[in-house]
């Protein structure tokens, strides 16, 4: 009868960012800036609003933008490799709207518990707590929190003025304090970036976790082609039915599966690499497959 070696001996479970090593180094960047909250609810879209101006501006080399307002847990993933991070958030604290917090992460004492976390209730301090947890040693040491006051977080309403005034004063903020020394001269005023989206042989298109999040908050979709051109309208939630995106790694990465509406085209002619094209106004995103150039 086969026996256990005991000159083994006990077995130590290994840590959380032990788990995570897969023998490839991380992406690095200089500075990780994440902005938390819900689009959908007034002044708590600062976050992910503030991370647009800064995309419109232009992002240095060195400076990687992250939408967590739904992305949620996936903040802790994309800590990794980061030198420094900012975090913005909104704040209900019953100060005057629009007032500014910067808030050096060692200074905050406590942190929330984990148990029954979710992405509804997500938060800052939520960012922080799950990413010590995840992280350990790994976890970046320079973490600063900008916080703006909120006058009101109702469902389906715009950013209150304080709220937007404060947000215009935060992106400066970030721009000529916390971006690496050289690299705001260059932001300002150099072209926005250019999302791309890959379309595969199979039928799926894949977006990184910034566009995605930055695009398509709520992971689902209506989606047409007509006439070589594609076309994505996000919806407010899954629950409207549409089309859903799925995650395809850790850092946020997100896939959904166009076959069905590309219908009898030669995809495998097709796969590679397109620009996306973002109408602000109507909100709709276009990837133009016929006479464009696909990138292999």
């Amino acid at each position: 009868m086969p026996t256990a070696d005991s000159s083994a001996g006990p077995q130590t479970a290994q840590a959380p960012h032990e788990l995570l090593d897969d023998g490839f180094p991380p992406p690095a960047c200089d500075l990780l800036v994440v902005g938390c909250g819900n689009l959908l609810r007034g002044d708590d879209a600062v976050g992910p609003l503030l991370m647009r101006r800064l995309w419109e501006r232009g992002v240095p080399e060195a400076v990687r933008l992250v939408d967590g307002g739904t992305a949620g847990l996936d903040i802790a993933f994309q800590m990794r490799g980061a030198q420094r991070v900012v975090i913005v958030d909104a704040a209900r604290t019953g100060a005057e709207p629009g007032t500014v917090y910067r808030i050096p992460a060692q200074e905050v004492s406590e942190l929330p518990p984990l148990d029954g976390l979710n992405t509804h209730s997500f938060r800052w301090d939520h960012a922080l707590a799950f990413s010590a947890w995840l992280l350990g040693p790994a976890r970046p040491s320079d973490i600063v929190v900008y916080l703006i006051e909120g006058q009101d977080f109702e469902p389906g309403e715009p950013l209150s003025e304080p709220v937007a005034k404060a947000m215009e004063e935060v992106v400066e903020l970030v721009v000529r304090d916390e971006y690496p020394r050289g690299a705001a001269d260059g932001a300002v005023g150099t072209p926005p970036h250019v999302p791309r989206v890959e379309l595969t042989a199979a039928g799926s298109l894949h977006l990184d976790a910034q566009t995605a999040a930055a695009h398509l908050p709520s992971n689902a979709c209506v989606a047409s082609y007509t006439d070589g051109v594609l076309t994505l309208l996000p919806l407010v939630d899954a629950g409207h039915g549409g089309l859903v995106l799925k995650q395809r790694t850790p850092a946020g990465d997100r896939s959904v599966l166009l076959s069905e509406v590309l219908g009898f085209v030669d995809l495998e002619a097709l796969a590679g690499s397109y620009p996306l094209e973002v109408d602000e106004r109507g909100g709709m995103l276009r990837v133009r497959l016929a006479g464009a150039e696909a990138v292999p």
